[in-house]
């Protein structure tokens, strides 16, 4: 079990989804938080979170205006924080696409400057959010984050003595998440067409609580350069539009540029290198730092079997209609009815 009190913590992209997430948890569990850090570049959310967090409830809280493609302020945010979670990044598969080399500089030259910045102060651990999309991907978005997985991975090889330990998390679409699809529906529902883009599309999901916990276990557990991918459950589309408006127009739209019918999180090249942890998998680096077999016997893992993949549409745990609109309730919106 992990013990934040006493620690000082930066999130990139804190103002975001999980952001707010992770603070909110944190601070409930960790009382004696030394410090906790919400670094990002949008000035508008830092001030409506601050108001969430006025400094004379919560003095252990410092709202940073920052970009991590600066890497001066990287470093100047950096000092005296032993713990960085990076969940910093352009992640609208169409806005990345129509701007290629914004989403290049956020998502990979932004993950090497917070690399670097770690690296060359006092911080411990690192660890840095992925996504499903990062897996053999076919968008832009998808790519600047395998890139940035890469990144992350290969910093425990460049560290020297230093004991820092840099891990990835990879999971799937986080439930209720700025721009994913339940909110979408939720407020196209009014309208009385939901439009779906194809009826045999599917997701993993999983919650932002589900996602912050994943981020804790991480920073107790990971021993540095693996990539960790949870078990979560998928759901179709087709279920997702029934849970929330049953009496609306379903319009099967197409699929968008860029996106997949089904996502993977563990592909057949990964399974070569991928141990099951049992709530956990975890895909470990080209290059490892440690012994195989004490990391096998402390986890108790198991290699998966040759050929596997993990993929949303072959996936053996699936959310019923009623399951979704189970989880909006106690995740999304609290007064939501049909």
């Amino acid at each position: 079990m992990i013990d934040l009190n006493d620690k000082s913590i930066l999130v990139t992209g804190g103002t975001g989804s999980f952001g707010k997430a992770f603070t909110k948890i944190v601070l409930n569990r960790f009382p004696g938080l030394r410090r906790l850090v919400i670094f990002s570049r949008d000035e508008q959310k830092q001030f409506q979170m601050e108001q969430e967090y006025p400094h004379s409830q919560y003095p252990m809280i410092r709202f940073f205006i920052g970009d991590v493609r600066d890497y001066e302020r990287l470093k100047a945010a950096l000092k005296g924080i032993d713990t960085v979670v990076h969940a910093a990044a352009i992640k609208h598969v169409p806005i990345a696409e129509y701007n290629p080399m914004e989403c290049i500089k956020t998502n990979i030259l932004g993950a090497e400057n917070l690399i670097r910045a770690c690296l060359e102060l006092d911080v411990e651990n690192v660890v840095a959010l992925s996504t499903d999309k990062a897996a053999a991907p076919i968008n832009l978005y998808g790519a600047t984050k395998l890139a940035s997985d890469k990144l992350f991975i290969a910093a425990n090889n460049i560290k020297g003595s230093n004991p820092i330990k840099f891990s990835v998390v990879r999971y799937g679409n986080v439930m209720g998440s700025n721009g994913s699809v339940i909110p979408f529906f939720l407020n196209r529902r009014k309208t009385g067409v939901l439009p779906i883009t194809a009826a045999e599309m599917t997701r993993f999901n999983i919650s932002l609580a589900e996602g912050v916990e994943m981020v804790l276990y991480a920073l107790v557990n990971a021993w540095g350069g693996e990539l960790l991918v949870p078990k979560i459950p998928s759901y179709r589309i087709k279920d997702v539009a029934m849970a929330i408006g049953p009496d609306c127009r379903h319009e099967i739209v197409g699929v968008r540029p860029g996106e997949k019918i089904h996502e993977e999180m563990i592909t057949l090249s990964d399974s070569i290198s991928t141990y099951d942890l049992g709530t956990y998998y975890s895909i470990l680096p080209y290059t490892l730092l440690w012994k195989l077999e004490d990391y096998v016997h402390h986890f108790k893992a198991t290699r998966v079997e040759e050929g596997f993949s993990y993929n949303s549409g072959k996936n053996d745990q699936w959310l019923s209609v009623e399951d979704i609109r189970t989880l909006i309730k106690e995740h999304v919106d609290p007064d939501f009815t049909i």
